[in-house]
């Protein structure tokens, strides 16, 4: 009966468990005083309020995290950051000896130098390289370099540290997901010969001669048929730029093989520092890209829903901007544009049309006090020329071109995010039609998001404002090559802004 005493003496695998578990803590304890007693500078500030409790180790080693934070650091250049500025090999010695030891103090050590090092890249990642001409409207919009403390604190409390370091949680996803697909994008297309192709032919899948250039610009053997394989490589660089696979050589196609590889490299780069301004998502916030025409909105480290929008038409641009949703407008007017009162709605008048029956009304001046004006007593014919610049604005109701409610951040240029009654629009696949604006697919879903409560108003009465439970940032952006699938979408250059 040897083995049932060896049994009856052998500890239940709970308390192997916890043994081991005292251990731990025990180790890490000693790691904690041995951090307390050499930290310095700005890391003491994060330290401090958690018992100088380690971050990064685990089970008497550096954790998982500490291996993903290294293999970000390799890829940095990703980021148009260059790995040798983080001192990877100082870092990978230091964790060897840490792991291999045991020692507190060197223990203490690592954790201090991956700290550290994390502290600086999160810094750098987020910081942009470039200048790009975005208007920032509200102090808590604008970017700014986060304290060490700030970062660290941010990760020491998402649910799975490992899958943080992993993910990039820190950035936005169209950062995180545009950088991996930059990845595999300069895997399948760089490199490959820059053969400059006519511009004024036509190759298509079948054709026995001819198509000698377009094999050599896409790296296949040699020969002048259109064959399967041609048109099989033809439909990949097609779906991966953006293009319709149809697997036929046309002018976008041709256009696009003689850009060469550096011109779309460059063109994620700019794209990438666009993305590079909007916040992780942990940071409730809202997002509007103008070259794609939708909507997205995080919170809580996920995207919580997206939906079409109608944005600026070219001759109106939306504009790069970020600023804070402060308040709802229900039963809202709308101010119509100078310009859209002289070319549309004066012309009607002097035709004869009645401002009353068209549920508008004409204003003294944009003022909060403006009195409003007789249409009959105003010169139609002076306004049509441009001669007089008169206020007008459409009244509450089924037709208003605001919709049932508009949501503002506050700004000068009149731009807000609005319902609208024109559904139509939101069919296209491309959809830049407004004055400058964003329309709303769903202004309902998004003002539920915004409330956490569906919003409705209380009466007829126009005009009526909601504030915000707690203002969120929306951030108004252009997004011309984003990741789709394995490879990157670029998207037409509607407003010309990918000058580079």
């Amino acid at each position: 009966m040897i083995w049932a005493s060896a049994l009856l003496l052998a500890p239940w695998p709970g308390q192997v468990i916890a043994q081991s578990s005292a251990t731990s803590e025990a180790a890490r304890t000693s790691v904690a005083a041995e951090i307390r007693s050499s930290v310095g500078g700005k890391l003491r500030d994060f330290y401090g309020p958690r018992g100088y409790w380690p971050l990064w180790i685990e089970k008497g080693k550096i954790g998982p995290q500490g291996d993903a934070l290294i293999a970000l650091m390799e890829s940095a250049d990703a980021d148009g950051l260059k790995p040798g500025d983080y001192d990877l090999r100082a870092l990978k010695r230091l964790k060897g000896d840490a792991d291999a030891n045991g020692d507190p103090k060197l223990l203490a050590r690592a954790d201090l130098a991956f700290s550290k090092a994390f502290a600086a890249l999160v810094s750098d990642m987020r910081k942009p390289s470039r200048k790009l001409k975005v208007r920032y409207l509200d102090p808590e919009v604008e970017p700014k370099d986060e304290e060490p403390r700030e970062i660290l604190r941010a990760a020491a409390v998402v649910p799975s540290f490992v899958d943080y370091v992993k993910g990039i949680g820190w950035m936005n996803p169209f950062y995180v997901k545009l950088r991996k697909a930059r990845t595999g994008f300069a895997e399948r297309w760089s490199g490959l010969p820059q053969v400059a192709l006519p511009a004024d032919v036509r190759l298509r899948p079948g054709m026995k001669s001819g198509a000698a250039p377009l094999r050599r610009r896409l790296g296949l053997e040699s020969g002048a048929a259109y064959d399967k394989v041609l048109a099989a490589k033809v439909k990949a660089f097609q779906g991966d730029h953006g293009l319709k696979p149809d697997g036929v050589a046309g002018t976008a196609t041709i256009e696009a093989l003689n850009r060469g590889d550096g011109y779309y490299d460059r063109l994620i780069a700019l794209n990438l520092e666009r993305a590079r301004l909007l916040p992780g998502p942990y940071t409730r916030h809202v997002v509007v890209d103008a070259a794609s025409a939708r909507l997205w909105y995080f919170s809580k480290g996920a995207q919580d829903g997206t939906m079409k929008v109608v944005v600026g038409a070219k001759e109106s641009q939306t504009p790069m901007m970020a600023g804070m949703v402060r308040y709802a407008t229900l039963n809202p007017y709308w101010n119509v544009p100078s310009d859209l009162v002289e070319r549309k709605l004066a012309p009607k008048m002097l035709n004869g049309a009645s401002l009353t029956k068209l549920h508008y009304e004409a204003l003294s001046d944009w003022s909060a006090n403006a009195q409003r004006l007789d249409p009959a007593n105003i010169d139609w014919r002076a306004v049509a020329d441009g001669r007089t610049e008169l206020r007008v604005r459409q009244l509450p109701g089924g037709d208003n071109a605001m919709g049932k409610v508009k949501f503002m951040f506050p700004n000068d240029l009149g731009i807000y995010l609005h319902d609208t009654p024109s559904r139509d629009l939101l069919a296209k696949p491309a959809r830049q039609f407004s004055n400058g604006c964003v329309r709303l697919e769903d202004a309902q879903r998004l003002g539920h998001w915004f409330f956490g409560r569906p919003l409705k108003a209380e009466s007829d009465k126009p005009e009526q404002h909601e504030p915000l439970p707690q203002p969120v940032p929306v951030y108004l952006t252009y997004l011309t090559a984003i990741a789709s699938g394995d490879g990157v979408q670029f998207l037409p250059d509607v407003y010309g802004r990918d000058v580079m």
